[in-house]
């Protein structure tokens, strides 16, 4: 299986494409302007403390206040603030934890009002970036993020990750992680820490406690509110989090961000970096690899499966709700029911990618064709499980119920990628219309439903510049519609007709 990483970078932001078996499954848009990405950390101040909502409104920056609650303060917020506090005033300058004092833990079933007043100082961790009309949400309970372990301040905690199901792992790793620890941090270990050596794990834990020594450092004279830690690099960011040792190929339009990849692999995975790949940006890396094209047909209101079948995604303030059509497919199945089941299972694999792809969160609805064996209903479902397998958003899903749906909560912490794929309409009437670039594939889709029909004899007519794209070149998109299905199409450029317009005709210029 060839898994991909296509990086396409530009004097504002970084696109990020990964692809499975040359299909896009994930796309990462890194604007440069973004000052509000999830595990940023601020030193800002609180606003307002509100009993009724037990949460206070912090001042960090961004046009509405962040939000934090009080669950989201930690057990040992109180050791943090002290801390903090002593840092802001000069009288620490030792940033290690081995020697803190631990104050009383916050009780699970506190009230925020009783540690946080107007005005305060914290120190708060991005958890959520700000999404439509709301500021972000934030976290005090700090953690740093790193390739193989997530280091936590003010804890003692060792936590493996649960999709590492190998207790021997598990033991192994939690009693390597002991042995390195220091003093005053808890250590989350990540899923790609599996089989590591303890040296692997000691220079990782060591990057994380210079990042946050530098932290402390910038604490002292820093001003209300401002960024205290982020990613010194996007580009490691995204790497640290998506890649892994599955990945076939990298490629790169860009020639530093290349070599900043290649540098970064050299430290974590010597033996992958020669699959990163410098593409000469003269042609469009997008393009190249087909990622421009599966753009325009996956995002929009209708997404086109294989075999006829589509589904209708809405969007809602509450929720999104997905509606699986079977379309205008041909009825190859037994029955009814195995053509609903061979449509539902084309459509659960659709859309695990949909939601990885746009990055849909929160309460997804999709309304399945109806089943009526159990057996079936089954068999969905557990499809939907593997599918969703390696989506690495927390998300659980509920069985289908005797309607067909099955409801899906995902994790959100970025605003959905919305992407707008339909253009102006060339006629210059003012509508819009798909895009152009896919009137090729819906032609290609209706010529193999006229040809399984019987249709021997079949004219393509369209406008002059459709007819011309069809015909010319070697080989010519005719040419490979006659290898593929054994017949030659007539293609007829009609003046008449608008740039989009086309129809089929029989032998007897009947319109099919």
């Amino acid at each position: 299986m060839d898994k991909e990483i296509i990086i396409r970078s530009g004097s504002t932001k970084v696109d990020y494409a990964l692809t499975k078996n040359g299909r896009l499954v994930e796309l990462h848009q890194d604007e440069d302007e973004n000052k509000f990405a999830v595990s940023d950390i601020f030193i800002a101040k609180s606003r307002k403390v509100l009993s009724g909502l037990n949460a206070s409104f912090v001042n960090v920056g961004y046009e509405k206040d962040g939000f934090l609650h009080y669950h989201d303060l930690g057990p040992q917020y109180l050791t943090q603030f002290k801390f903090t506090k002593q840092i802001l005033s000069g009288r620490r300058k030792n940033y290690a934890l081995k020697d803190i004092k631990l104050e009383k833990e916050l009780e699970k079933s506190g009230s925020i009002t009783d540690v946080v007043a107007p005005n305060q100082p914290i120190l708060v961790q991005v958890v959520k970036e700000p999404i439509s009309t709301k500021g972000p949400r934030l976290s005090a309970e700090l953690s740093i993020p790193g390739r193989y372990v997530v280091l936590v301040p003010f804890s003692d905690r060792i936590s493996i990750s649960q999709k590492i199901e190998d207790r021997e792992e598990k033991s192994r790793l939690k009693r390597l992680v002991k042995s390195i620890k220091p003093a005053g941090f808890g250590v989350i270990v990540r899923t790609v820490a599996k089989g590591k050596l303890v040296a692997e794990l000691d220079q990782d834990l060591q990057n994380l406690i210079t990042k946050w020594e530098n932290m402390c450092a910038k604490l002292h004279k820093a001003n209300f509110p401002s960024k205290v830690m982020t990613e010194v690099s996007r580009t490691n960011s995204i790497m640290r989090d998506v890649f892994n040792d599955t990945y076939t190929s990298i490629v790169v339009d860009d020639e530093e961000v290349c070599s900043e990849i290649k540098d970064y692999l050299k430290t974590i995975a010597p033996h992958k970096e020669s699959i990163v790949k410098y593409h000469n940006p003269r042609t469009p890396v997008f393009e190249k690899y087909g990622i421009e094209r599966q753009i325009k047909t996956s995002f929009g209101r209708t997404v086109s499966m294989s075999k006829g079948a589509y589904l209708i995604i809405e969007h809602t303030e509450a929720m999104h709700v997905i509606d699986v059509n079977s379309g205008n497919r041909s009825n190859k199945a037994n029955s009814q029911e195995d053509t609903a089941l061979e449509t539902n299972l084309i459509a659960a694999s659709e859309i695990a990618r949909q939601l990885r792809l746009r990055d849909m969160g929160g309460i997804i609805v999709v309304d399945f064709i109806d089943m009526r064996q159990a057996e079936n209903r089954k068999k969905l479902y557990e499809h939907m499980r593997d599918e969703m397998s390696e989506d690495r958003a927390k998300h659980k899903i509920l069985p289908p119920s005797k309607f067909g749906l099955i409801q899906i909560t995902r994790q959100r912490v970025r605003q959905e990628m919305n992407i707008k794929t339909r253009e102006e309409n060339p006629d210059g009437n003012g509508n819009e219309i798909q895009a152009p670039i896919l009137v090729i594939d819906k032609i290609k889709e209706e010529l193999e439903k006229h040809l399984k029909n019987g249709h021997k004899k079949v004219t393509l007519n369209a406008h002059p510049f459709v007819a011309a794209f069809i015909t010319k070149g070697y080989p010519s998109i005719r040419s490979k519609w006659f290898m593929n299905h054994k017949k030659w199409i007539k293609v007829s450029p009609r003046d008449a007709y608008t740039y989009l317009e086309y129809n089929f005709t029989d032998k007897d210029g009947k319109v099919l």
